[in-house]
């Protein structure tokens, strides 16, 4: 389980899985779990144009989080944010089945791009991918307290800063970032889980931020690391594994939730 071929595993998921409870609990926070869903679908076409090109597929994944990213936001300015984000994404995947469709040779690895190939993490992928995380992760704990004071209250964080506008952007910015540095290793259709499933599950246990951020990327790393090693010892693929625990630790949150919301009742109600 930690042969030499497996420590990119290890190295690669934990680095995403950081990003991941750090960026995923503002996505919770802010109620962004839509754009997160769709930023990593619209997102994963880039590679396919990428391997077009004959260019490094990071760099497509990333180009088209910024195309995901601006329409978003100049759509958004105009309609509803989840007509904005639909109509950004059919866009996006409309030029990706153009790509494949033009790439013959690269349609073997959009299995790869959607479920994810943790597994095949090469120590050459661990830099780009690190780098990326690092900079996801400076940046938002440094938007720390504009991101908090937003998601609470959006006439409060205008009161205290100037430019609300530049912070959404900033934000899915950030969303974009972490979605194209975490598609190669947890894939599309599982950014999602490992963005919502570990941050709302820290949300159902504290209600302080701090602790929150920092209990969202603990579960994030215990979701990945289960996940690997699960994928090791079953040969199932590591993304069922992550996209089964996310739901489970939601499922879990909110039945915390309900649990202790009616011991509260319960106990207003005895010494009331």
């Amino acid at each position: 389980m930690f042969s030499s071929f497996m420590l990119n595993a290890w190295f690669a998921g934990s680095i995403v899985a950081v990003v991941a409870g750090v960026v995923g609990y503002f996505v919770v926070l802010r109620g962004a779990t839509f754009a997160a869903h769709a930023l990593p679908l619209g997102t994963f076409p880039g590679a396919a144009a990428a391997g077009f090109l004959g260019v490094n597929p990071l760099w497509g994944l990333v180009v088209f989080a910024g195309l995901g990213v601006a329409g978003i936001s100049r759509l958004g300015r105009r309609q509803r944010a989840d007509v904005a984000t639909a109509l950004t994404l059919i866009a996006l995947l409309g030029l990706g089945t153009l790509f494949l469709s033009l790439s013959g040779q690269y349609a073997a690895g959009v299995y790869g791009l959607l479920f994810g190939e943790v597994l095949g993490v090469s120590r050459a992928d661990l830099v780009p991918v690190g780098g990326l995380g690092l900079v996801c992760v400076v940046v938002t704990l440094a938007l720390y307290r504009p991101l908090l004071l937003s998601a609470v209250s959006a006439d409060l964080a205008g009161a205290g800063y100037r430019l609300p506008g530049w912070l959404n952007l900033a934000f899915l910015g950030l969303l974009g970032l972490a979605t194209a540095m975490a598609l190669p290793v947890v894939g599309a259709l599982l950014v999602f889980s490992l963005m919502t499933g570990p941050p709302a599950l820290a949300r159902a246990l504290t209600a302080r931020p701090v602790m929150a951020l920092g209990l969202s990327v603990a579960l994030a790393l215990a979701t990945i690391w289960a996940a690997i090693a699960l994928s090791y010892q079953s040969n199932w693929p590591v993304g069922f594994f992550v996209g089964l625990l996310a739901a489970v630790g939601y499922v879990a949150g909110r039945v915390w939730r309900v649990v202790a919301g009616r011991g509260a009742t319960a106990a207003a109600y005895r010494f009331g």
